[in-house]
């Protein structure tokens, strides 16, 4: 069974537009969409073995689309954890038991917002309780931000391990 590959998507302008699936960037070629800058070194081929081909690692489009971008990312559990890179900000465990943490208790007023959110491993989590950290004798390691649509789109390319493709060209 072939791994989840992700292939970084340019458009016309080499500005990166995001990273896509593997199976949805092959669509994009046999229907003459976009063209293959860098091919990654995993080869794939039919059931028949009919067609054998290179998987690509970075792909540009042919046709200029123009974006309206929104002005934020959305506020969801997988967005703090891929802000945070999927570590806890109060001890930086990397355990795959992580949760979400209000930084100013909701019983408080704390908002459910990037500004206030931060991931934590559930013995942290559960170590500061309905306080704030500096009441649990907490500390972040990294403060909660917002991250803008731009600076997400490159902790997603990052995390991928995809950044050096990026930087060969000149664009990052």
């Amino acid at each position: 069974m072939l791994e989840q590959r992700s292939v970084i998507l340019l458009n016309a302008d080499y500005r990166p537009m995001g990273v896509i699936d593997w199976k949805k960037a092959i669509r994009l070629i046999f229907k003459k969409k976009v063209e293959v800058l860098q091919y990654a070194e995993t080869v794939i081929q039919t059931a028949s073995k009919t067609i054998t081909m290179l998987l690509p690692k970075l792909i540009r489009l042919l046709k200029f689309v123009r974006l309206l971008y929104r002005n934020k990312v959305p506020f969801n559990k997988r967005n703090v954890f891929v802000r945070d890179g999927f570590t806890c900000c109060y001890c930086g465990d990397k355990s795959n038991k992580l949760s979400l943490d209000h930084v100013v208790p909701r019983s408080s007023g704390g908002l459910s917002t990037f500004e206030n959110v931060v991931t934590a491993c559930f013995s942290c989590n559960n170590r500061k309780d309905n306080k704030t950290p500096e009441k649990a004798g907490m500390f972040l390691k990294k403060r909660p931000f917002a991250p803008t649509v731009n600076e997400f789109m490159l902790i997603q390319i990052q995390k991928l391990g995809l950044a050096g493709v990026l930087k060969e060209y000149g664009l990052l």
